[in-house]
Parts: structure tokens; C-alpha cells; sequence
């Protein structure tokens, strides 16, 4: 009886290779992920190093906007 069973063709290590590829990608992608929640996170720890004094107190960038002056046309 031949053990042909585990015998690798052209085909089945071209369909390892790719799935290699793949999982290589996904590894990318979850490695990129994971590092934009820990540079998010950092960011939110050293939020909560400031003092409460600086969370209250109004956006910087309104000041910015210029109230519209409107008169009555009549």
C-alpha cells in the first residue's frame, strides 16, 4: 500500500505559502492594533496625571470663533 497520503505537491505548498502569507498579514495587523490601543491608552494615563483644575477649564480653541454680529434689516 503506498503512503502517498503525506506526499507534498506543487499545489499544497502553494496553498501553505499563502495561508503563511496571510497569517503573517493578520499578525501585522493585530501587532499595528495593538500598539494604536497602547499609544491611546498613554495617552489617557497621563490625562489623569494632570490636575483636576485643567479638565474644567473651557476649550482653548473656542476663543478662536469671533461672535456673528447681525443687525436687523428693516
Amino acid at each position: 500500500m503506498p503512503n502517498d497520503y503525506f506526499s507534498e505537491t506543487k499545489q499544497t505548498s502553494l496553498v501553505f505559502w499563502s495561508l503563511g502569507q496571510m497569517l503573517k498579514g493578520a499578525a501585522y495587523a493585530a501587532a499595528f492594533l495593538i500598539a494604536i490601543v497602547l499609544f491611546v491608552w498613554a495617552i489617557y494615563l497621563v490625562g489623569l496625571l494632570l490636575p483636576e483644575e485643567s479638565r474644567q477649564t473651557p476649550d482653548p480653541m473656542a476663543a478662536l470663533e469671533a461672535p456673528v454680529l447681525t443687525a436687523d434689516i428693516v
